[in-house]
């Protein structure tokens, strides 16, 4: 199968919510087209009531905990989200918010009655407190007595130095040893970034034949020593961000947080889930079982796989694969109620169903570690290894989502790739559905046989 995706336009108007996938044979016929927020979108009236100077102070309005005075622009679309097609403006304000995270808010805003039908972030921020990666081996160039981390791809670390804005300044040493282990040196981070960087690379392109973020074969730059103290990571859609934490002495630059932001990078350049509602929770998901897996693939010394989400950084870690609730906040079962959640919560039924599929429900202890994982049915869920589960998952965000994809499509594209994948009625393939009933996502009507 071929599975190509198409953008829509109306008489000019852009289309948001409105890519498609077509997906067509060997031979090139068209065998089906996954629609994301529905096939008809054109508008009989394309004259808006509302100015886009409204729209743009509605929208600066709506973007609130912002230092200083952001930058806004605007753009008439036909807006395909939860109440239909509507002629809108998508208003952008791109600002620095107080806690120093940098934000790129979209609103859309009705332009024949100016009420917001919606609003999300393109900045993805994480969460947590980096470690170092210990004494690894980053790709650099140059030569004494000036190396740069630069490798060959062109993943680059630069350092900020404390400030929020620009590109930083390319970190160099003079005998490509880099870095002390500690904050003593400002390179000891760089090293933890350009380490998760390459290494993430690496993952996607050894599992998946994925050349990197853009599958171009391009490597991404990261910059460190972002603000003071900032205690947060950031995909901005052209790179991977990280603070030095708390007291600048926690830098986040652990393994799991490098996976996570690099992975935001290669689901906005595929299914681009949009962040927010069911669409953001399956985003920030994504982001968690990649960023598990390149753990998992890198096999550090200092940082072994797990089904934990930022175990190493605190005394509790902030995610459980196995049983999500266990951080206090996400469900472990999927409910009509999960996209009001903080996207960071409303991952958990997907993170859960990452655990099913990978390890099966019940006690077990998997590298040293214990879980625990019940379902929400009480019924028993044989796992299919993690790399089938990823590889799965994979091929769903790749061939099957769009942007405003929920639960219901998740489950519906990872029985149909798995099939796909591994065949009918295939061991693999009901673990996955047993899986996704085991965190009560509805069926569908795709089944392991048909």
């Amino acid at each position: 199968m071929t599975h190509t995706r198409y953008d829509r336009r109306v008489d000019g108007l852009r289309v948001v919510g409105g890519d498609i996938v077509v997906h067509s044979d060997a031979k090139g016929a068209v065998q089906r087209t996954t629609w994301g927020r529905g096939r008809a979108v054109a508008l009989s009236d394309k004259t808006p009531k509302v100015s886009a100077a409204a729209a743009q102070a509605t929208a600066r309005a709506t973007a609130t905990g912002l230092a200083g005075t952001p930058t806004v622009s605007s753009e008439l679309v036909i807006h395909n989200g939860d109440a239909g097609p509507r002629l809108a403006h998508e208003v952008v304000v791109k600002g620095i918010r107080t806690d120093q995270t940098p934000t790129a808010l979209h609103v859309a805003v009705d332009a024949k009655t100016g009420a917001v039908l919606e609003s999300w972030d393109t900045v993805t921020p994480g969460t947590g407190n980096g470690i170092h990666v210990g004494n690894v081996t980053v790709g650099t160039s140059g030569s004494a007595p000036s190396f740069q981390m630069v490798d060959a791809l062109g993943h680059r670390t630069t350092d900020l130095k404390g400030a929020t804005t620009g590109a930083g300044t390319v970190l160099t040493d003079a005998d490509d040893v880099w870095g002390n282990g500690t904050m003593s040196d400002r390179a000891s981070v760089g090293v933890d970034a350009q380490f998760g960087a390459q290494k993430t690379y690496d993952y996607f392109l050894t599992t998946f034949g994925r050349k990197g973020i853009w599958d171009t074969g391009k490597g991404a730059p990261s910059r460190v020593h972002y603000g003071n103290a900032y205690d947060n990571a950031f995909w901005d859609g052209t790179q991977m961000t990280y603070g030095d934490g708390a007291g600048n002495a926690n830098p986040l630059t652990s393994l799991d947080v490098s996976g996570h932001e690099m992975t935001h990078g290669v689901t906005e350049n595929t299914a681009g889930l949009a962040y927010r509602a069911e669409s953001g929770g399956l985003n920030e998901a994504t982001s968690d079982i990649f960023g598990t897996m390149v753990e998992f693939y890198a096999a550090s010394p200092v940082d072994a796989g797990d089904y934990l989400i930022g175990e190493e950084l605190g005394s509790a870690p902030f995610r459980y694969m196995d049983k999500p609730s266990k951080d206090g906040r996400s469900p472990d079962c999927y409910s009509s109620k999960v996209g009001r959640l903080n996207v960071h919560y409303s991952s958990g039924p997907l993170n859960h169903w990452f655990y099913l599929a990978s390890e099966g429900s019940g006690a077990k202890s998997v590298g040293g570690v214990s879980y625990n994982s019940p379902t929400c049915t009480s019924k028993a869920v044989v796992g299919a290894g993690r790399d089938v589960a990823a590889k799965v998952w994979y091929s769903t965000l790749t061939n099957e989502l769009t942007s405003r994809s929920g639960y219901a499509d998740a489950r519906e594209g990872a029985i149909r790739q798995a099939k796909a994948i591994y065949g009918k009625g295939s061991a693999q393939c009901s673990s996955i559905a047993a899986a996704f009933d085991g965190i009560a996502v509805p069926a569908g009507t795709q089944t392991c046989s048909n």
